[in-house]
């Protein structure tokens, strides 16, 4: 890996901030938030630009993967995704729980159950990928039942938001709250944060126009990596900096996980690499 990618960067990784208070009181820029819609199709347009090099990405062992979708999306915004993932020879799956309105009991419950259906039909723990608040749920299944986790891969994820962070989400978040699980039952926002105990991935963007970068990321350890890739909140399940970097983690032996190196010839594609 460069001396680039491999240092580690005060203004990336936020060395000076705790973890857990980081982000506290941002927002995305009113810029960057109106030009989602726009970027989001600029960035999806470019995938199948991008297929040829795609090509070349890892492939798989054919272990589970269930993919989760942010708030208002449903498994439609994550289809290229997983096409592209079963291309590769992984058993995927959507959460198939319809339009995600937040952390409600049939969600809470569903999760779970989606995964032991996916463990048990692969017959082994399986890798979560979760876009935005999907990631949210997927660092919540691991807490909970780590036993059918072999990894986390959030896609501009904010689970570092605790009280007084804010991100452009918040307010149709707070709209679906009556329909919301009772606070027991929901991910504890204080802990999300916390270091899993199966490997995890933050993939996170400063031109993410929805959540503050910095909620999206947690401290590098040996089982924890942060990668900045330069792509819009719409976009991550298109864009191919993020698509290569799932398709290296995933292709990663359940007993040997290894950090995430840029391939050669796509660098560039990435801002910092933890």
């Amino acid at each position: 890996m460069s001396s680039a990618t491999n240092a580690r960067s005060n203004d990336a990784a936020g060395d000076d901030v705790p973890f857990h208070l980081q982000g506290l009181g941002e927002i995305p820029s009113t810029a960057l938030y109106v030009t989602e819609p726009f970027r989001g199709l600029a960035d999806a347009a470019l995938l199948p630009l991008a297929r040829p090099l795609l090509r070349n990405a890892p492939t798989g062992d054919g272990h589970g993967v269930l993919v989760l979708p942010g708030l208002l999306a449903s498994d439609r915004s994550t289809a290229p995704l997983r096409g592209f993932l079963r291309e590769k020879g992984y058993y995927v799956r959507g959460w198939r729980l319809g339009r995600n309105l937040g952390p409600s009991e049939a969600t809470l419950e569903g999760i779970p159950q989606a995964a032991r259906d996916l463990v048990e039909r692969t017959e082994g723990p399986i890798s979560v990928i979760g876009w935005s608040l999907g990631g949210i749920y997927a660092r919540h299944l691991a807490m909970k039942h780590p036993h059918l986790v072999r990894q986390v891969i959030t896609l501009g994820s904010p689970f570092g938001v605790a009280h007084g962070h804010r991100t452009r989400a918040d307010s149709a978040f707070e709209r679906l709250r009556i329909i919301h699980a009772r606070p027991r039952l929901a991910p504890d926002r204080e802990r999300l944060a916390d270091a899993l105990t199966v490997p995890s991935t933050s993939v996170y963007s400063r031109m993410d126009g929805v959540v503050p970068w910095r909620a999206c990321i947690a401290e590098d350890t040996e089982l924890h990596q942060n990668v900045e890739v330069r792509c819009s909140h719409l976009g991550f399940g298109f864009d191919p900096a993020t698509i290569w970097c799932v398709a290296d983690r995933l292709a990663q032996p359940a007993d040997d996980w290894h950090r995430f190196e840029p391939p050669r010839r796509a660098r560039r594609l990435y801002r910092y690499v933890g």
